[in-house]
């Protein structure tokens, strides 16, 4: 999660929060903006999206994979 740019809290807030985006092979996809500004590796954004996906088991979600993408412009996160 780290590498990628996501703290675990930020990771529980979007599967809490976010919005389900379709996933394949019985996975479940998670999105969430985030509007807090920053530099990731050298670049500033002003926004980024965190997409999670994992799948269910009988205490909760594993998750598979963490993925965040990054917006230098005011672009509109849907």
């Amino acid at each position: 999660m780290h590498q990628r740019g996501a703290s675990e809290q930020e990771v529980l807030d979007t599967v809490a929060r976010g919005s389900l985006v379709p996933a394949r092979r019985g996975r479940v996809g998670f999105r969430h903006p985030f509007r807090a500004a920053g530099t990731w590796r050298g670049r500033p954004y002003r926004r980024r999206q965190i997409f999670v996906y994992a799948v269910p088991e009988a205490n909760g979600w594993l998750v598979i994979t963490v993925i965040v993408k990054y917006f230098r412009r005011k672009e509109t996160l849907q």
